[in-house]
């Protein structure tokens, strides 16, 4: 694998992790055309989620230090304030607590089904054909009206639900972020805040992820690791850009636009690829 190869990849995944038109889908459409590239199991796939990973706590960093701060904080005391202040980590503790319960169903299924996945990997035109089904979840959400609850509402039924979903997602061409999303809104939860569980709820995910590809680490040449750096550092910052544009999308009600995009790119592939 090539420098450039690492970085035109890197980009893609910040752009498709966010952007709700599967990263995985695209990862391996774009493998499957770049001549001569090789990765160790699936590696370089995960990290480059590890930079969108860092996005996502670049962009999210209130939010987790107030989850992590809500977690450490002895209940009834608060730094050696008064009781009643602890009542304003009270949102934050459940919300961690949300994000843990909807990391169960995606652990469950990511652990029994990782093998078959990786074989789904080498296959161009069911990642194709998985693309027009994200396309479809996305338009019909699109359609979803009086999504006014916000994440402090959520219960544990949604959480569970989005996390069987994501866990369904781990399917290449299935969008994590699309399919999620798009699950919170036909939940009626706010567009951006549909966003914010779904992101803050890839991060248990992606660090599982990475640990499972921890013994293939061994594999990488000394000269291939500048390239798997730059792969990972373009993830992130593209995905920075991706998530304040899709949250941009989501307020304008424009997630059909994406639906499009998956349909083309699906469509084409099956016929020319």
């Amino acid at each position: 694998m090539t420098v450039f190869q690492a970085i035109v990849l890197g980009i893609i995944q910040g752009l498709t992790e966010f952007l709700p038109i599967s990263s995985s889908g695209h990862l391996v459409i774009a493998q499957h055309y770049l001549k001569g590239f090789n990765q160790p199991g699936l590696l370089f796939d995960v990290l480059l989620h590890m930079g969108t990973l860092f996005a996502v706590l670049i962009y999210y960093w209130r939010d987790i230090i107030g989850i992590l701060r809500s977690f450490t904080t002895r209940l009834g005391t608060l730094g050696g304030r008064k009781n009643g202040d602890f009542d304003t980590f009270k949102p934050q503790r459940r919300l961690g607590l949300l994000i843990i319960v909807g990391t169960i169903p995606t652990a469950v299924l990511g652990f029994f089904f990782k093998d078959y996945v990786v074989i789904l990997f080498y296959s161009v035109k069911l990642t194709a054909s998985m693309l027009i089904v994200t396309g479809i979840l996305l338009a019909i959400a699109d359609h979803v009206k009086e999504r006014k609850r916000k994440v402090s509402s959520l219960t544990f039924k949604d959480s569970i639900l989005i996390g069987f979903v994501q866990g369904i997602s781990i399917t290449p061409g299935i969008s994590r972020s699309g399919s999620t999303i798009a699950t919170g809104l036909f939940r009626k939860i706010d567009d951006e805040d549909a966003a914010k569980f779904s992101f803050l709820l890839s991060i248990p995910a992606i660090l599982g992820a990475i640990v499972l590809e921890i013994p293939h680490f061994s594999h990488v040449q000394a000269g291939e690791i500048p390239a798997y750096l730059l792969g990972t550092l373009s993830a992130m910052l593209t995905g920075i850009l991706a998530i304040k544009f899709l949250i941009r999308m989501l307020k304008q009600e424009r997630l059909r636009y994406f639906a499009y995009y998956c349909w083309l790119l699906g469509s084409a592939v099956i016929v020319f690829g």
